[in-house]
């Protein structure tokens, strides 16, 4: 057995045992050792293998899989700008704690000296962006590589999984040639592992228990819950008499203290001069709303953050104090507060709901709430990280019985598709996405799929606006930068969203009517495309339209 083929199977074979159920491949040459072992331990039904030709993709649809199954997932390619095309995944799943384990090929020490073809700069090539970096050295037939290689495997596993908080880690292996099996499997020493597929290093939990909020103080508080699946938050509101704003509104989330309007009713100034609270419990880091950093910003409120990761949601620099959950209230909370929240949300929701029944379809909050509405019992909803989640988060009616999945550790657009896809296999069950043009094209790539690889039951849809929807609300939108507008932020493309699926050998349906929307998105197996289009000037004026019933009905 030559060395380059023994080490890669014994990393595959300690990943394995480690825990590993799910690795992403990519093709190239330099990462062959590891494509014949992953394919072996495949074969074997070990593990499964995905294969995807762009290595973006292959990055997103790893930490698709990773987040939803809350598991190391591995993803492999070769050399060069192979390995700098998982940055972005590398990113996203560093800053939103998703356990990745990326390995990537090089070429031995001699060859970079020597200018060899498919050869970067490789050490450390994700930066801070990683909970662990080891290079290990090329492999040689002797004594104690075994034991070496093992070792190093195992710590990646654990590195990755994490105590509380998952992450990405990087194994940089030089491969030297041979890189493909040859001879036959005599070795210098043994290459298994330990008896009965136990792990080579066991890491004992310490028993530690999470650390929890001590200052949690306020008769009148808020939960700002930026991390919709994390368990308690909403019992946590009702206990202590807390209102629960979600930064995606009511979907995925179920307790009386869950405020379904909060967005709404933060974006009212006067509002919030009424109902300021003393302290904000900042569930994870919300990120999509301005309304939300203003409040954060107010230097007379206390923010308490909890699953805080490595980014802490401070604009004015006030975060008080950081732990993993929770923790008590030291004072009961005002009895009335929590009722006075709760009649505000009934108000506005009424508002809403009979202002968005006016408006005509299609548009971004109205296409929202019909998905949402559509989606069977225990689904899983992707957002793309424009519009659609503002849509959901205002405009969504009340849906506790589904998961939602956001890609918003950096809330890039890029590797959507290939996440809800990832995120789709590992849910097993009924799977949507929410997607709007510009997130769709970007990863357009992740509908390749090979005849051989596992096609997910998932429905895309998509709110095709022909361009860059979410500047319309922004400062960029307004009439003053008209004249630039379209051309460097609208960025038009009119592309065929049809003939691009079916390029792609992708079930493509487009719908024009709203009353042919609900039967379109009836459940059925598969992947495939619902496309929607609207006109994206008109966008602005909706949400105006939008707010001003929901300010007429809380202020008059």
């Amino acid at each position: 057995m030559n060395p380059s083929t023994a080490q890669a199977e014994v990393i595959v074979d300690e990943l394995v045992r480690n825990g590993v159920r799910q690795v992403v491949l990519s093709p190239g040459s330099r990462n062959a050792p590891l494509s014949y072992a992953l394919y072996k331990a495949d074969h074997a039904g070990r593990l499964k293998l995905h294969v995807r030709i762009d290595e973006r993709s292959a990055g997103f649809l790893a930490l698709g899989l990773a987040a939803r199954a809350q598991a190391p997932v591995a993803v492999a390619c070769t050399s060069g700008t192979a390995a700098t095309n998982l940055h972005p995944a590398v990113s996203e799943a560093f800053h939103s704690g998703v356990p990745l384990i990326v390995l990537t090929a090089d070429r031995p020490p001699e060859l970079r000296a020597a200018g060899a073809n498919q050869t970067i700069e490789q050490h450390r090539l994700f930066g801070s962006e990683i909970r662990l970096f080891d290079e290990l050295a090329v492999a040689e037939n002797r004594p104690g590589q075994n034991a070496y290689w093992r070792s190093q495997a195992c710590r990646a596993w654990h590195a990755a999984k994490g105590d509380v908080r998952g992450g990405p880690v990087h194994l940089n292996l030089p491969f030297r040639e041979p890189l493909v099996p040859s001879g036959d499997d005599h070795w210098c020493e043994s290459l298994d592992g330990r008896p009965d597929g136990a792990r080579w290093t066991e890491n004992s939990d310490s028993g530690r228990s999470p650390s929890a909020l001590s200052r949690v103080h306020a008769r009148r508080g808020l939960v700002l819950a930026a991390d919709s699946d994390v368990d308690g938050v909403g019992e946590w509101g009702d206990r202590y008499g807390w209102p629960v704003l979600p930064e995606v509104g009511a979907v995925g989330a179920v307790a009386p203290s869950v405020i379904s309007t909060g967005m709404w009713l933060l974006g009212l100034p006067e509002f919030v001069r009424e109902h300021r609270p003393e302290q904000v419990l900042c569930v994870g880091r919300p990120t999509v709303f301005r309304q939300v950093q203003r409040l954060l910003a107010d230097t007379d409120v206390e923010v308490l953050l909890a699953h805080g990761g490595v980014d802490w949601p401070a604009p004015a620099h006030n975060l008080r104090e950081v732990a993993e959950t929770f923790g008590p209230s030291a004072v009961p909370a005002d009895p009335g507060w929590l009722t006075e929240w709760q009649q505000a949300d009934q108000k506005a929701s009424a508002a809403l709901h009979s202002a968005l029944d006016l408006e005509h379809w299609p548009n971004g909050p109205v296409v929202a709430r019909s998905v949402v509405d559509a989606l069977p019992e225990h689904a899983l909803l992707v957002l793309g990280s424009s519009n659609p989640t503002r849509d959901v988060a205002l405009a969504a009616r009340q849906r506790p019985d589904v998961v939602v999945h956001r890609n918003r550790g950096v809330a890039g657009i890029d590797g959507t598709v290939s996440t809800a896809i990832g995120a789709a296999i590992a849910h097993g069950r009924p799977a949507y996405a929410l997607l709007g043009d510009l997130t769709f094209l970007h990863d357009s790539n992740g509908l390749l799929l090979g005849p051989h690889e596992s096609r997910p039951d998932l429905t895309i849809v998509v709110l095709n606006d022909d361009g860059g929807g979410i500047f319309s609300l922004l400062e960029q939108g307004s009439p003053e930068h008209g004249e630039s507008f379209e051309r460097i932020f609208g960025t038009p493309h009119g592309t065929d969203l049809g003939r691009l699926c079916a390029a792609h050998g992708i079930e493509h349906e487009l719908v024009q009517q709203q009353s042919e929307f609900a039967e379109a998105l009836r459940w059925r197996p598969g992947l495939r495309v619902i496309e929607v289009q609207a006109d994206r000037s008109a966008r602005r004026s909706v949400h105006e339209r939008l707010q001003a019933a929901v300010r007429s009905a809380l202020l008059g």
